[in-house]
This record gives C-alpha cells, sequence and structure tokens, in this order.
C-alpha cells in the first residue's frame, strides 16, 4: 500500500537515488552531473523554508517516488502560481505513484491558496504529459531546442492547471 507523506531528511538517500537516476538515464531532468547529497539537504531546507511541500510515496518503508511544488517566478505578482515537478523510481514506474503524488499536489496547491500550477515537462516525455493531461493540465507551449543532452537539442513543453483559488487574492 503506497503512502503520501511528507519527506524527511531520513528520505534524502532515496530521493537523491531516485533524482540522480533521472539525471544520468532520462531527458526529464535537463542535468548532466548528479546531486550530492548535501544539494538534495539544501533543496529540501529551502522548500521547506518557502513553505512548499516536498511529498514522498512510501511503498511500505521503500521509498517509491517524490514531488514538490516551488515557486514559479521570483516576481510577487507570480505568488498565486507554483511549478510542479514529480519523480518516480525506475522499478516502480507504471504502477500509479506518479498520479499518486500529483493529486496530493494538487490538493497541497489549493490548500496554499494557490490560482494556478506549471509544469515543464521534456517535449519526448510522453507519460509525464499524459499524467498532467489527465488531471486536467493544459498545453501551453513549446519551447524548442532550449536543452541539449544525451548529443540532441530538446523541446520544453509548458503544461497548465488553473485552480478556483484564491478566493481572495492580495498584492
Amino acid at each position: 500500500m503506497v503512502t503520501i507523506r511528507p519527506a524527511t531528511e531520513e528520505d534524502l538517500p532515496a530521493i537523491l537515488g531516485i533524482y540522480n537516476e533521472a539525471i544520468l538515464t532520462t531527458t526529464a531532468v535537463y542535468q548532466y552531473r548528479p546531486h550530492t547529497l548535501e544539494m538534495r539537504r539544501a533543496w529540501l531546507q529551502e522548500k521547506q523554508l518557502g513553505g512548499f511541500p516536498v511529498l514522498v510515496a512510501d511503498d511500505e518503508g521503500q521509498l517509491a517516488g517524490f514531488g514538490s511544488l516551488g515557486p514559479f517566478r521570483a516576481a510577487a505578482a507570480y505568488q498565486y502560481t507554483v511549478e510542479n515537478s514529480v519523480y518516480v523510481a525506475a522499478e516502480r514506474r507504471g504502477r500509479g505513484i506518479g498520479k499518486a503524488l500529483l493529486a496530493a499536489l494538487i490538493e497541497a496547491a489549493r490548500c496554499m491558496d494557490r490560482h494556478a500550477i506549471v509544469a515543464v515537462v521534456d517535449a519526448e516525455n510522453a507519460v509525464s504529459i499524459g499524467l498532467h493531461a489527465s488531471f486536467g493540465f493544459k498545453s501551453i507551449g513549446r519551447f524548442r531546442q532550449v536543452g541539449f543532452k544525451f548529443g540532441r537539442w530538446l523541446d520544453l513543453i509548458f503544461m497548465e492547471l488553473v485552480l478556483d483559488t484564491p478566493a481572495q487574492p492580495r498584492e
């Protein structure tokens, strides 16, 4: 049984393993070099200090995936928009873990009174595009050849989900 819960410091080695596998074998992350545990620790602390959730999919004590929300852009007018990320361990993909994580992140965004969630997805990542589309995310733009990895140029797709919040925005 998979449980979605907030990430803890103890989850960082497993989160690091999942993230580094994505760096080394996929175009889901536009990085070349694996991250260190210190880098992931700083990332988690930054998310927590900013009030952004980092969630993990715990499958009876084994970390099967993680997801997070973060700021979309720094300017004040973007305060109601967040960007999401979801990563699933290679051996656990195709089992609904990404779907469970994304559902929890959408609910977290609603609870945070956010109005829009943006997903930035490699254009060849049909699974992630389909996952986001299944929750109502719409493709809103394509950036051609903005990344280079594995000897080829990569396109990015921006997808967006507009929520019915906040009830009373403030400036």
